[in-house]
């Protein structure tokens, strides 16, 4: 029998948020939902230093949001899609909350010229 996944605890919940807060990081967390692949073919799809690339996976790879599996010399990265669907399970729950009553989103409007 498989566990039930627990839900996100606030910390968690921060963690895996910050973990794709960087436009970079989003940029390779769409780069990986396609394949999994080594760090060096993210740097070539993106225009970004292999150093820079590194970081933001090691930030990636301690939030939980990806993994890497030695081949040899390199490591290839894939997404942890399981984590993914925690993320996106804690926000809808957020977002569905109903303690508080809806809050209508804020439109801006365009100034009148």
């Amino acid at each position: 029998m498989i566990p039930p996944v627990l839900p996100l605890d606030d910390e968690d919940l921060a963690l895996l948020c910050k973990a794709l807060a960087h436009p970079a990081r989003v940029a390779i967390a769409r780069s990986l939902a396609a394949t999994a692949c080594r760090c060096g073919e993210i740097v070539e799809a993106l225009p970004l230093a292999q150093s820079t690339v590194s970081q933001h996976l090691k930030v990636m790879r301690e939030a939980g949001l990806v993994a890497g599996t030695v081949e040899g010399p390199r490591t290839c990265y894939g997404l942890d899609r399981a984590a993914l669907a925690r993320l996106a399970d804690a926000l809808s729950a957020i977002a569905q909350d109903g303690c508080c009553g809806a809050v209508p989103a804020l439109v801006e409007q365009p100034a009148d010229t």
